[in-house]
């Protein structure tokens, strides 16, 4: 194993990770924008108020991309086993 195929591994579970954690960062920020937005026309500026809507969108993200996360785990360990099964 050289730098490079190190280089290329952590290069891997960074994109892994990017891909991975997108529908909950994407979901967290459409409901925190839709309600900044609803503070904004109503003048209601409840610190509160912004920390349910998200944490449900986030849950329901969860629910709704499961699969997927599942999916980007399994290749990028399949990955990692099969360099380590070939010696890198």
């Amino acid at each position: 194993m050289n730098e490079a195929d190190a280089l290329e591994i952590v290069q891997a579970a960074i994109w892994a990770t990017i891909f991975i954690s997108g529908p909950f960062v994407a979901s967290a920020m459409l409901v925190g924008i839709l309600v900044a937005f609803g503070q904004a026309l109503t003048q209601l500026q409840e610190s509160t108020l912004t920390f349910v809507p998200k944490i449900i969108a986030v849950f329901g993200a969860a629910l709704f991309s499961g699969t997927f996360v599942a999916g980007q785990l399994n290749v990028l360990t399949e990955r990692l086993y099969s360099l380590i099964a070939t010696g890198f």
